[in-house]
């Protein structure tokens, strides 16, 4: 970090996970080795060939009134909780709001409002649709009804680059700040894609994991019986703010949100690069935007998606790029994977694991992968050591996009 570039800090969390309604809950869950993922019990689950997923813990209509809630797509009303619950975790800050930003994007967007809309076109007809058929399908919606909802005016933006999506949106608000343009920004990523349309989309690429027998021990990233992903839902919000306006308002502040890379792979439209090249610059350019050394790095919350290929890639780029010290984690193995709001939820579990000094294992780690150089914590949670030190989330997505965050303690 540059001596005159804006320090930017995190003062708020907000989270709806399938294990838990808000971050506290759902962070308790992940200490615990709790897994959110079951069968599911739709009547569709019996025409596709993964019946599991990540449900939310908490539903949504039980938090939003109906009439709010009958405006938003699912994925909406995930962001738009996650983000009131940010917003006043941080203290519900004063500030002007030309000064107030909002970034959070999804990796698909209104997924279930398309499908279902095109069905009530299809049988009903188009004066049955429902007005709010068009904000409740885009992408940027999200972003639009938190920037509403807060009355923020400093720009509403909504990256949208797969799983890579929550990591890139927290980056772009860190840049924000920097450039001047807000001094708070919301930033985050949200899904909710369980339908059977992608449920079947995704195990036709084999990409899925259909170990319908255990499901709770479906997701197992790093492991040799790996099979697939599990597909999750829900939301990660971070409040960021520069620090001076921070501490100017007597905020308390959980970490430094202290640089980011971006690269691409330029390789395969899903599968990564094998070299691990662009994951491994993702890292390397975070810890130059935030002026540390690999040595800084005590803990890193992998991608690890319990594909069959990925996780050893992932596991040889931080290797190269860090080294074999940090202390490794793969949430998704209790999460299930959130796609767009992966690296939300994924960051908010970095920043906590750096307050409380305490990496969350990964379940379902049996039997490691052959040829892992890197320490990654199973069985139980590890501690983190006292003094400063820095940890970085990766998140990768479907395209090339690679993101990595690097945070610090105070």
């Amino acid at each position: 970090m540059s001596k005159d570039q804006v320090r930017v800090v995190v003062t708020g969390l907000g989270a709806t996970t399938p294990l838990g309604g808000d971050a506290s809950s759902t962070w308790s869950a992940l200490l615990a080795g709790q897994s959110g993922i079951r069968t599911l019990t739709e009547d569709w689950v019996d025409t596709v060939p993964v019946h599991f997923a990540g449900v939310a813990a908490v539903d949504p209509g039980e938090v939003l009134p109906r009439p709010e809630a009958r405006r938003l797509d699912r994925a909406e009303q995930f962001a738009l909780i996650a983000s009131r619950q940010a917003w006043q975790d941080a203290g519900a800050p004063e500030v002007d709001s030309t000064r107030l930003g909002v970034v959070v994007g999804s990796g698909i967007g209104g997924i279930g409002t398309i499908l279902s809309a095109y069905d009530t076109y299809r049988t009903k007809g188009w004066n049955r649709l429902s007005p709010f058929t068009v904000p409740m399908l885009m992408p940027n919606g999200a972003a639009g009804w938190i920037s509403i909802d807060l009355g923020a005016k400093a720009g509403a933006h909504s990256p949208v680059s797969a799983c890579a999506t929550g990591a890139e949106s927290i980056a772009y608000g860190i840049d924000m700040i920097r450039a001047g343009r807000a001094d708070v920004v919301v930033a985050g990523g949200t899904e909710a894609a369980i339908h059977p349309l992608n449920v079947a989309s995704f195990a036709a690429m084999r990409a899925m994991s259909t170990r319908n027998d255990e499901p709770q021990r479906a997701s197992r990233p790093f492991d040799k019986g790996r099979d697939g992903f599990v597909l999750g839902e829900g939301s990660g919000i971070v409040v960021l703010e520069s620090e001076e306006f921070a501490r100017a308002r007597g905020a308390r502040i959980y970490a430094v949100a202290a640089g980011y890379g971006y690269t691409s792979d330029g390789h395969h439209i899903s599968a990564p690069d094998p070299s691990g090249e662009g994951g491994r610059r993702a890292m390397a350019l975070a810890l130059t935007d935030a002026g540390l050394s690999a040595a800084d790095v005590l803990h890193v919350n992998a991608h690890a998606t319990s594909t069959p290929v990925g996780d050893e890639i992932e596991a040889a780029a931080i290797k190269a790029a860090i080294g074999s010290h940090p202390l490794v984690t793969a949430t998704k193995s209790m999460t299930g994977h959130l796609l767009g709001g992966a690296g939300g939820i994924e960051s908010v579990f970095t920043i906590l694991a750096l307050r409380d000094r305490t990496v969350p294992a990964t379940v379902n780690l049996d039997d490691p992968a052959d040829g892992l150089e890197v320490d990654i914590v199973r069985t139980e949670p590890r501690a983190l050591p006292d003094g400063q030190i820095a940890a970085i989330n990766n998140s990768f997505g479907f395209g090339g996009h690679n993101v990595a965050v690097a945070f610090t303690t105070v």
